[in-house]
């Protein structure tokens, strides 16, 4: 029992318990207050005032795409954001695009920029914002991805946050775009196993980190997500030596005590499409990982908070990848020296000691017990029950993120990157799917 309880501890880590318990917290605070939207901002406003005091208009807001070959999906992101008749301005910059991405975005009435040579996402959005002056036009920059589709209301529950004028930045809420649907029942396994990871790291953790005095939130995805133009002159967007914008940006946001970064599971929502097939997740997460560890090495610790829950965290994920990593090997041996034991090759002391700390059935346990209650809340969450069954297979997904972790944590140390990019394979996607 002690092997399982150490195990499960390592697997889950204290961050997950801290920030859980703030976000409910948080919601029991929402529901005390009278005053307080369920949301956590403060109610009662009058329409007009809470204007005044900090939320745009629509007509304030530009919605800012950079897109790299992204024709097979561009045209139904577009014509899927018309629909929600937002009254915001949209504007595309096309970073060195080789197929019609630009043709299909002035069809649809966006601004079109074109760059050639592809300058990479972050380059793209830099130029995008001097060449439209965004800042000088626009309260609001919606940073947006060409296979994003928005819930219908977006604007409205996203651009309530800004109604505090201390909040900067509103982190979209990821979950994954089921449309078109993957024609594989591998393809579909991961993305459910994308959308549980969704799941956890928003209601588990952001949540929590969101809440008005926590304000540690590690990332505002760049997916679909929402900045105060005041704010982007004082960002390195494009910093040298990044494989992604997102992380940076969001750790510039705390440097500089540039102001709150706001989140709510129910608000500002966005469907993203994810990889279906094995070789484009793990290249899209070994992309990841290596963004977020370019980023936390370009930073340095401050006493606050974010930096606080960012090392514990990291503490806990570099300890949690490498018991995920090795947990295999450590059953196969076990399992062998038990075996061994039981035809009668007895093993010496040495080996004999380790079969009885390692205990393959406590080992597995220990992963797979808190894996499938991640499960649980995914299904319930999402409300689809074939996680259930696609939850069994889950945990040696988690063994592959853990690996590609701990690979980009090398390549962050000793590798950089020119922040050029190339689309992953697309479903395409029609006006009407999704």
């Amino acid at each position: 029992m002690t092997t399982f309880w150490i195990t499960l501890l390592l697997v889950l880590g204290l961050s997950t318990l801290i920030w859980t318990t703030a976000g409910v917290l948080r919601v029991i605070a929402a529901r005390l207050a009278p005053l307080r939207r369920a949301d956590g901002l403060p109610a009662g406003r009058e329409e007009g005032t809470a204007l005044a005091a900090g939320r745009p208009e629509r007509d304030r807001v530009a919605v800012l795409m950079a897109a790299h070959d992204e024709e097979p999906v561009i045209g139904g992101t577009l014509a899927a954001l018309q629909a929600l008749q937002s009254g915001v301005q949209l504007f595309l910059v096309s970073d060195g695009s080789t197929d019609a991405t630009a043709e299909i975005a002035r069809e649809h009435g966006a601004t079109v920029l074109e760059l050639n040579p592809n300058r990479g996402k972050a380059g793209a959005l830099v130029e995008a914002i001097r060449h439209f002056e965004l800042a000088e036009r626009f309260d609001v920059v919606m940073l947006l991805d060409a296979d994003t589709r928005l819930a219908p209301d977006y604007f409205e529950t996203g651009l309530r946050a800004f109604d505090d004028p201390a909040v900067v930045a509103v982190a979209g809420r990821a979950t994954t775009l089921l449309t078109p649907r993957s024609a594989t029942r591998a393809g579909r396994i991961l993305v459910a196993y994308r959308e549980r990871v969704y799941v956890a790291m928003q209601y588990l953790f952001k949540f929590g980190q969101a809440g008005r005095f926590a304000d540690a939130v590690p990332i505002v995805p760049g997916f679909a997500s929402m900045y105060r133009t005041r704010i982007l002159a004082d960002i390195d967007i494009a910093a040298p030596g990044l494989k992604i914008e997102d992380y940076n940006m969001t750790f510039e946001v705390h440097a500089k005590h540039l102001g709150r970064i706001a989140f709510h599971p129910h608000c500002a929502i966005a469907h993203t499409q994810d990889p279906d097939e094995l070789v484009d997740y793990v290249k899209q997460v070994e992309r990841w990982n290596l963004g977020f560890w370019q980023t936390v090495l370009r930073h340095r610790f401050r006493l606050s908070v974010f930096w606080l829950s960012l090392t514990l965290f990291i503490v806990e994920l570099l300890v949690s990848s490498a018991v995920l990593v090795l947990v295999l090997p450590a059953i196969a041996v076990s399992t062998a020296i038990t075996l061994s034991g039981e035809a009668g090759l007895v093993p010496g002391g040495v080996l004999s000691g380790l079969a009885d700390a390692l205990p393959p059935l406590a080992l597995v346990l220990g992963v797979v017990v808190p894996d499938y209650l991640l499960t649980l809340l995914a299904a319930v969450v999402s409300r689809r029950a074939a996680y259930l069954a696609y939850g069994l297979v889950f945990p040696l997904l988690r063994v592959i993120d853990a690996l590609l972790c701990l690979v980009a944590l090398y390549k962050a140390g000793f590798r950089r990157s020119t922040g050029q990019w190339t689309s992953p394979s697309r479903r395409p996607v029609t006006s009407a799917a999704g």
